[in-house]
């Protein structure tokens, strides 16, 4: 159950994370207001699931699926750039990811 935690943590990270593009400097209601909730329900998940996962792998596995997901939706959403460093790099993350997941 920790690792679903874990991982619900993580999307509410990027939830968050893009939200703050709509939040227009948090002067907008509606999009700060879920900003907000999904960065309390996020570290709340995270608190849940570091109850049985290292502190060092469950911070780590957070920020990763967190980077992940700001990265795809920013060249989805925000025409970022989409070029093969970028993807590699991004590959290099979920490469990391799964290394603490099983390898560690």
């Amino acid at each position: 159950m920790a690792w679903i935690y874990l991982v619900v943590a993580g999307l509410l990270e990027v939830v968050w994370a893009i939200g703050l593009k709509y939040t227009d400097g948090f002067s907008r209601l509606a999009p700060s207001a879920v900003t907000v909730a999904a960065m309390a329900a996020s570290v709340y998940f995270l608190a849940l699931a570091v109850r049985s996962i290292p502190i060092g792998t469950g911070y780590a596995v957070w920020t990763g699926i967190g980077a992940i997901g700001v990265a795809i939706l920013g060249m989805a959403l925000f025409d970022e750039p989409r070029t093969f460093w970028r993807i590699g790099c991004i590959m290099l993350i979920v490469a990391g990811i799964l290394g603490l997941k099983f390898l560690a």
